[in-house]
């Protein structure tokens, strides 16, 4: 095998794959029982729960089966990290969209794009602090409390805080998804997934 095969076996990357493409079959699914082409407003849960199961999908696919060999490599880890995460996002952004095509100004394919960069960085930055195993939790926490808190909150730093839930082309909201985004990809880049115990 060659060195890209056997980095995309180490780290799951066929299951991650497939999970991804299932992730966005089942938003597609979901957004027509929604109605969301007569209203826009339906698609707030897929909009902002979809990217959150794909993250914690590309999440748990950043680990890596030996810590030892990979101490041992002799070319950077980091290349190889950017480009694995950056893959997984971009396939995961494009393939959401499908669900939410149309009313791009307010729930459509921008906020989606949005969401699943802000998740996917949550998740990465969680990888490396708690390990791939369990970085879809704090972005879960996260997202969830704020679907359910967001209806009611008012004032400026809504947009930014808020960020899961807004329609697409809040400055406020891509700037914090962009920040969560770049701070993950770093942090995984340069330090990779936490070490954990074998996985049973």
């Amino acid at each position: 095998m060659t060195g890209p095969l056997l980095y995309a076996r180490s780290r799951a990357v066929p299951l991650t794959l497939t999970a991804l493409i299932g992730t966005a079959g089942f938003a597609v699914w979901a957004a027509g029982q929604l109605d969301g082409y007569l209203d826009p407003f339906r698609r707030v849960p897929i909009v902002a729960l979809a990217p959150l199961l794909a993250s914690a999908v590309i999440g748990a696919g950043l680990h890596g089966d030996s810590e030892e060999l990979d101490r041992t490599a002799v070319r950077p880890w980091w290349p190889r990290r950017l480009v694995h995460l950056g893959a997984l996002t971009a396939l995961a952004a494009a393939s959401l969209t499908l669900a939410v095509l149309g009313h791009a100004e307010t729930f459509g394919p921008p906020a989606v794009i949005r969401n699943t960069l802000g998740c996917t960085g949550f998740s990465a930055t969680a990888a490396v602090l708690l390990g791939a195993r369990l970085s879809w939790l704090p972005a879960f926490g996260y997202v969830s409390a704020v679907y359910l808190a967001s209806s009611a909150a008012r004032g400026r730093g809504v947009t930014v805080w808020a960020w899961p839930v807004q329609p697409g082309a809040q400055t406020g909201a891509w700037a914090a998804a962009l920040s969560l985004f770049a701070l993950g990809t770093a942090l995984y880049a340069v330090c990779g997934a936490r070490p954990e115990g074998p996985r049973g």
